[in-house]
């Protein structure tokens, strides 16, 4: 399957069908290792694939050149699943030169030990290919110290490595074929992996946008191609302001129900506001899903019983991933059932509050919620909805 992005430009990644779990997070779709040839007067490869996937790579670069004539192997990022084909690949192209930025070299010979005599390159350094030239961005933390991008100035195409990504198995490779389902994936990458970079973010576009360099393709290392790169590169720009709809999204989890009561109340009383909201039990759902949701939800609520003075596991456990993610401009709220002893609550807001959210006022409610307690219940959603509408 040859795929051509632009005259002399090719997809020779590969399809991980398979895959259900990639870093941090549940990946349902599969996912895809993007590599790019690019064939000139020289051939430069921009970034490889995961072990175990060479033979598939270096299958869709035998039906173009001989994988041997590659002049230059371009490590946008040291992470396996880009960079895990390069020992095989250099010694098929033992004559090829590696290029990457400073940490990327440093870490290439930290994973593979190897003698590669990598060239260093930095913002604004060019590489000519003949009739094409090859421009690096460097990008660190986006999502790694080494982390850089690469644009082919001719045509107009950004190679963002991580950045813009998505995890979706398919063989269609533009945004165009694949339809909505693109940007959710894309919506729960950035959740993930990249929200807690978002001021980073920013500076990037921002800098991009300086170097007024035009983009008519962004082609990422992960999922899809965005043949419409306006689709990416705005929801980046507004997720990474914490930009959000009306929307809440309501997380809790329940021993004996208690708390699973007071979430519905909680939900109904957010939704006849006229308000969005989704609503999870963290023991059966998927935590990435939930972190799309918050993404653009404007506040996040909590529940949990109090056990032994403290919150639920579960609601801890979610917490310490929310809190490597740190989702910009939130609001939060905590509620939650107690018996002899409250504490769950308590120990929410401690935690929203070290993620700098801002913190809106409890409900707590003691054993099982009865007529009254279920109307508080309520009123604490409408409460909570009026918080949402008031931003406007």
């Amino acid at each position: 399957m040859k795929v051509e992005l632009a005259k002399g430009v090719y997809w020779v990644g590969a399809i991980d069908w398979n895959i259900r779990f990639c870093g941090s997070y549940n990946t349902h779709r599969g996912t895809t290792y993007n590599a790019y040839l690019i064939v000139s007067d020289k051939i430069a490869l921009v970034d490889t694939v995961k072990p175990g996937f060479e033979r598939e790579m270096l299958k869709r670069i035998e039906e173009i050149i001989d994988p041997s004539e590659i002049d230059y192997v371009i490590c946008n990022h040291i992470e396996l699943d880009h960079s895990g084909a390069m020992p095989k690949l250099m010694e098929v192209a033992e004559n090829a030169e590696v290029i990457a930025s400073k940490a990327g070299k440093e870490g290439l010979m930290l994973h593979f030990q190897q003698d590669w005599d990598a060239r260093i390159v930095k913002t604004g350094d060019t590489l000519s290919l003949g009739d094409k030239t090859l421009m690096f961005i460097e990008a660190a933390m986006l999502h790694w110290p080494d982390s850089m991008f690469t644009y082919l100035k001719e045509d107009k195409i950004l190679m963002p490595n991580d950045a813009f990504a998505g995890h979706i198995a398919t063989y269609h490779r533009f945004d165009d074929e694949v339809g909505p389902v693109a940007l959710e994936e894309a919506t729960k990458y950035f959740a993930v992996i990249v929200s807690v970079y978002s001021s980073l973010v920013q500076k990037k576009l921002k800098e991009l946008k300086s170097m007024d360099i035009p983009i008519d393709m962004v082609a990422p290392a992960h999922g899809v191609i965005w043949r419409r790169p306006e689709t990416i590169l705005e929801a980046y720009d507004k997720w990474s302001r914490g930009e959000s709809r009306h929307k809440v999204t309501v997380v809790f989890d329940t021993m004996w129900r208690s708390t699973e009561i007071m979430a519905g109340e909680i939900t109904r009383g957010i939704a006849d506001k006229g308000v969005e909201v989704r609503l999870f039990n963290l023991r059966n759902s998927d935590w990435g899903e939930i972190i799309k949701e918050i993404v653009d939800s404007r506040v996040i609520v909590v529940g949990s019983p109090t056990l032994n003075m403290g919150m639920y596991p579960t609601v801890g456990g979610f917490l310490t991933f929310l809190k490597g993610i740190r989702p910009p401009n939130k609001k939060a709220a905590a509620f939650g059932s107690y018996g002899w002893g409250k504490g769950a609550a308590r120990a929410i807001n401690q935690e929203l509050k070290k993620m700098r959210f801002e913190v809106l006022p409890s409900l707590e409610i003691k054993y099982v919620p009865g007529k009254k307690e279920l109307r508080e219940c309520y009123d604490f959603g409408q409460s909570i909805a009026e918080s949402v509408l008031s931003e406007d």
